[in-house]
């Protein structure tokens, strides 16, 4: 972004008191509270769909989300002197949730089953029915990852001389591969089961990143992946990563579980689609997708690492999936 971001916040209302780099775009604070000004790239129907779901939360109380705000033309989007185009949002100086600290990741789940809960007070609109807003199914996508786990499979099989990373992939390939088929088509039989009955708006990335813990509540920012799917891949995302931060410990997955069950009880359905989430080896099928998209000749010693830590935390992985099952 380059320096005529005061150009384009002089289209907006309010007086701009200071301005700092943050998050790849401009934090800014001004008479009226923090903004945070960003190039955007996406389309206009994208954003009026972002908005219209964040007031209908904002209207029901749940107001710390990063809204669009408006310019003094009424328009989504303002453009720079050289043709780039800007969005403006409410914004928070929190920190992003910490993945250490158990106490913080229990509060956080606690909000995401609150945040579920407004999002299925919300009618869904026909002209949302379209593009990113309706993504295909999570066994589709399943499907196409465990396609590309076999390509990997295959193309390491055909080499003579294997690398050590290479070697660790064809180690445990039989194991993770049959992890995959079964969830995928576990997944698939509980998606043609429920059908449209299980899909409601979901955020669609949410992580520590996307989670901001303040002194008197949570705030939740970047809903640009926002669609109508199914809420437990949003639970299962933050999820994982607080458990395998913490080994897999079953007392913290518990814990977890508890806490959204407290706000959002979750049926025997969203427990079984947990599970199949759970189930996939995501992390496996993300060493072999880079592997397969990168220099083969030479791949880092990390990536043998993470390959072996999978190892290491299987067990309780496995101890983890028969709890919540």
């Amino acid at each position: 972004m380059n320096d005529s971001y005061m150009d384009v916040l002089q289209q907006y209302e309010g007086e701009t008191l200071n301005v700092r780099r943050g998050r790849g775009a401009w934090i800014c604070e001004q008479s009226d509270g923090i903004r945070l000004l960003k190039e955007y790239r996406g389309t206009l129907r994208r954003l009026e769909f972002e908005e219209a779901v964040l007031t209908e939360l904002e209207n029901a109380g749940f107001d710390q989300v990063d809204q669009y705000v408006r310019s003094r033309e009424g328009a989504l989007i303002a453009t720079g002197e050289d043709g780039s185009r800007y969005i403006l949002k409410k914004w928070f100086l929190d920190r992003e949730c910490s993945l250490r600290d158990s106490r913080e990741i229990l509060t956080a789940v606690s909000r995401i089953a609150a945040l579920h809960r407004a999002f299925r007070k919300i009618s869904w609109r026909e002209e949302w029915d379209l593009g990113s807003m309706v993504p295909p199914g999570v066994d589709e996508e399943m499907k196409r990852h465990s396609r590309e786990m076999k390509r990997a499979s295959a193309f390491i099989r055909k080499k003579r001389k294997k690398s050590e990373f290479e070697l660790c992939v064809m180690q445990h390939f039989h194991c993770y591969y049959e992890q995959a088929l079964e969830a995928q088509d576990g997944l698939e039989l509980l998606e043609k089961k429920q059908g449209q009955s299980r899909l409601f708006l979901c955020h669609g990335d949410l992580d520590q990143h996307h989670i901001l813990i303040g002194s008197q509540d949570v705030a939740f920012i970047e809903f640009n992946q926002m669609h109508l799917g199914d809420q437990m891949t949003d639970l299962y995302r933050f999820m994982r990563k607080a458990m395998e931060k913490h080994g897999w410990d079953p007392r913290l997955g518990a814990s977890m579980m508890e806490s959204y069950d407290r706000v959002l009880p979750t049926s025997r359905e969203d427990r079984a689609c947990l599970y199949y989430l759970f189930l996939y080896p995501e992390k496996y099928w993300k060493q072999l997708n880079y592997y397969m998209n990168t220099n083969k000749a030479w791949i880092p010693e990390k990536n043998v690492e993470k390959l072996k830590l999978l190892e290491e935390q299987e067990t309780g992985r496995r101890q983890f999936l028969r709890e919540i099952r």
